[in-house]
């Protein structure tokens, strides 16, 4: 799927697109799947609103914005646990990675239209720091992502900066690093944004009539451990290729 340059381009800039990763009728059968799980929890009545909080937008216009998210959805339908460990997958993880490579979580960002709220630009680090830091999201467009509907903004080489300070760990000072300085990354349904945890990323909100639906995979190598005791889940750890070197008992938390 990738070649040697594309990895180059990884490493040296944080972050790669790869174009057509899944084809329509994956996506199809993943988009369904993320709108039967909002149901299934609006049902449990354990539905709700994940939009950040903060001064970064004005009061009246933050309580506006809605972003429904649910993290290891992998858990609620089969279709994210083939997208996981889907051979393309695999094959861009194994030149970004190496041979061995461990799901950390999964999640679904869901920004419904004209008031799908925005990221204000972060690192993910703060989150679930790691030793190594071959941490990585790869966020699943499920449905075409531009200017207009908050596509996905990183400002390149950032990585190489290390861990930034957050404000209360959930987001860069908005004045220092407001959305619009992030390269936008417009998107395909299929295509697939890959970028180290420690890029800076954001989004900005869906302003259009069309909704932008994401799902969120993180992989880390398995010899890369965790730097602190936080984001651990008891199915936390399946391997999406190659071996775990440490043998170690996995037991639920």
């Amino acid at each position: 799927m990738i070649t040697l340059k594309d990895a180059e381009f990884y490493k040296e800039n944080g972050y790669l697109l790869v174009k057509g990763v899944f084809n329509k009728g994956e996506v199809e059968e993943m988009k369904n799947a993320v709108e039967q799980i909002i149901q299934r929890a609006a049902n449990a009545k354990l539905d709700r609103n994940a939009a950040w909080q903060g001064e970064y937008i004005p009061p009246n216009e933050l309580k506006k914005l809605v972003l429904k998210g649910f993290h290891d959805v992998h858990y609620h339908d089969s279709s994210f646990t083939k997208a996981v460990i889907h051979p393309n997958m695999v094959s861009i993880l194994q030149k970004l990675i190496g041979p061995n490579v461990q799901l950390h979580h999964s999640k679904m960002l869901v920004k419904p239209p004209e008031k799908g709220a925005a990221f204000p630009m972060h690192q993910d680090h703060p989150y679930f720091p790691h030793e190594s830091h071959t941490m990585m999201a790869a966020s699943v467009h499920l449905d075409d992502a531009d200017l207009e509907n908050g596509c996905l903004r990183v400002i390149p080489k950032s990585h190489k900066e290390g861990s930034i300070p957050h404000v209360g760990r959930h987001y860069l000072n908005h004045k220092e690093y407001p959305i619009s300085i992030g390269t936008p990354c417009p998107a395909e349904a299929g295509d697939v944004l890959f970028f180290n945890y420690l890029t800076i990323h954001g989004s900005d909100s869906n302003r259009s009539d069309r909704p932008r639906r994401n799902v969120l995979f993180q992989y880390r190598d398995p010899d890369d451990k965790p730097s602190a005791d936080v984001h651990v889940n008891w199915g936390q750890g399946l391997m999406v290729c190659g071996e775990n070197p440490t043998f170690r008992e996995y037991q639920a938390k």
